[in-house]
């Protein structure tokens, strides 16, 4: 018997507190079975080049040569309403807000993520290299941003779930962890972990649950070990009032602001919606 969504869920103290000491929390169930089955036809449709609409994705998808490959698409709501429906849903605003102490939630951008099963293959294939969400995301001049991994499948480390390293939200913006296409593992620990602590968790989500992890949460997941693929989308979101940080490095998001943006200017127009503001 499949367990009901819990839309009436309300962050509580220990919740933040979780979230503040560990740099991710991990939600109940927050969608349903239908709605987890819609995604993952979703899911197909983007793969295939099926669109809604007639705009332009941000970015195109063509299928890896080496079908062990990840697949991920950044910005899926822009050609699929599914996945906008899921990422700009204000319930999961209004977790976020909460988690962020903040009173407004933005869509800094989403990605769909596909990572293949490779069984008992001897790869590395489908590895996610540990880094943190904003060692890419610089541009933005708020690090307290977090992300949404919502499950389309039950997910664990079988299935190349993904591991968090515990506190790494309170080691500040660590050089260089902008490695998540780096596929050694045991490499960036040794880099990273620089004499702190190193404590690996990993996130286990029922289908339709998702882990909230901090921008500067250390995360990163291993191969799929199963036959069938492992789905998920993903939210990453931003408290109102965050801006373009100046030249310190090249997001596709800030070409978003125009062809001339400036220094202060908020991340707000239509590319970036609310989903909750109170």
């Amino acid at each position: 018997m499949s367990i009901p969504a819990d839309r009436q869920y309300k962050i509580t103290q220990q919740d933040k507190d979780i979230f503040e000491r560990d740099g991710y929390w991990i939600s109940p169930k927050l969608i349903d079975d239908e709605q987890i089955e819609r995604l993952r036809r979703a899911h197909d449709r983007i793969w295939s080049g099926d669109y809604d609409g007639d705009g332009e994705p941000m970015n195109y998808f063509r299928l890896h040569p080496n079908p062990d490959a990840l697949r991920k698409f950044d910005n899926g709501w822009w050609i699929n309403d599914e996945i906008r429906a899921v990422v700009t849903d204000p319930f999961i605003g209004e977790l976020a807000a909460d988690l962020l102490d903040t009173n407004e939630i933005r869509l800094w951008h989403d990605q769909v993520i596909y990572k293949p099963g490779v069984g008992d293959k001897p790869t590395r294939d489908g590895n996610v290299g540990w880094h943190q969400d904003y060692g890419y995301w610089q541009s933005s001049d708020n690090p307290n941003m977090v992300t949404v991994w919502i499950a389309l499948q039950d997910t664990d480390l079988t299935n190349g779930g993904m591991m968090t390293i515990l506190g790494s939200n309170h080691w500040g913006l660590v050089p260089d962890s902008d490695s998540f296409f780096n596929q050694n593992m045991d490499e960036l620990k040794n880099k990273y972990s620089g004499g702190r602590e190193w404590v690996e968790e990993p996130c286990i989500l029922k289908a339709g649950q998702a882990s909230f992890h901090h921008g500067l949460t250390f995360h990163g997941s291993g191969a799929n070990r199963t036959n069938e693929p492992r789905l998920s989308v993903v939210a990453h979101l931003m408290p109102g009032g965050t801006s373009y940080s100046g030249r310190i490095q090249r997001h596709e998001n800030v070409r978003l602001l125009g062809p001339r943006p400036v220094k202060g200017q908020p991340f707000a127009n239509d590319y970036f919606p609310v989903l909750i503001q109170r």
